[in-house]
């Protein structure tokens, strides 16, 4: 039984054209500190749907994952992806690459799974050692299933870094409500890319906003309920 659990939206908002797509969260914690997020992410505006199920451990450290992938009614690509000591592996069967099977070795663990759903943007904060006293901290290794900036490829292990600055503390209104939040900035893997402004709030980092300029689109916490902490 879950220890507790809560769920919402998040609502895409174009500068140009209003809300284009949301995401369907919810969250169960259990008591050993097992974390699992199932996703429904839809992008009206490219006809794409992300549906994804992640675990992460109690010190947040990725477990295992699945993402599927549709666009236009259209089958993408399915992934299963599990991490351990050394490593990640994927097994897959995607459109473009066929069935595909995945081994990368990293030689530790693997610090964070960028499955592409905005709250697996703000899981992604708690990498961050507020205790160094460095306000720019590179967080590796880091993967994701898909190097595009919406996810719609694969999915497939990629493979880098990723670098978080902590910006500060600040209380933000959405229409979800009013949250004391903290401030990041997600450095875009491409290094001529604007950073992804990333503000979360409580123990869980429940993303309240994300505002990155490359997109022209805010991302906003448009429902909350249950027991988030």
């Amino acid at each position: 039984m879950a220890q507790r659990s809560y769920k919402g939206r998040i609502d895409y908002i174009r500068d140009n054209g209003g809300v284009k797509g949301r995401e369907f969260f919810s969250v169960t914690l259990q008591d050993d500190g097992i974390r699992t997020l199932r996703a429904q992410c839809e992008m009206d505006d490219i006809g794409l749907l992300r549906d994804v199920v992640q675990t992460v451990d109690a010190s947040w450290m990725p477990v295992d994952a699945y993402v599927r992938l549709t666009q236009k009614g259209a089958f993408m690509g399915s992934g299963w992806f599990r991490f351990d000591a050394t490593g990640v592996e994927c097994e897959a069967f995607t459109r473009n690459e066929g069935r595909v099977s995945q081994r990368v070795d990293t030689g530790t663990p693997v610090r964070i799974f960028a499955s592409h759903p905005l709250m697996t943007d703000g899981w992604q904060t708690k990498t961050f050692d507020h205790k160094s006293g460095q306000k720019t901290q590179v967080i590796a290794p880091w993967t994701n299933p898909s190097p595009r900036a919406d996810g719609g490829s694969g999915p497939m292990v990629g493979l880098g870094a990723k670098t978080l600055s902590y910006v500060g503390e600040e209380t933000l209104t959405v229409p979800a409500g009013t949250f004391p939040c903290r401030h990041y900035s997600i450095h875009s893997s491409k290094p001529e890319n604007p950073h992804m402004e990333t503000w979360v709030t409580g123990e869980d980092a429940v993303l309240v906003k994300m505002r990155w300029d490359l997109l022209k689109t805010e991302y906003v916490l448009a429902e909350l309920t249950g027991d988030p902490r």
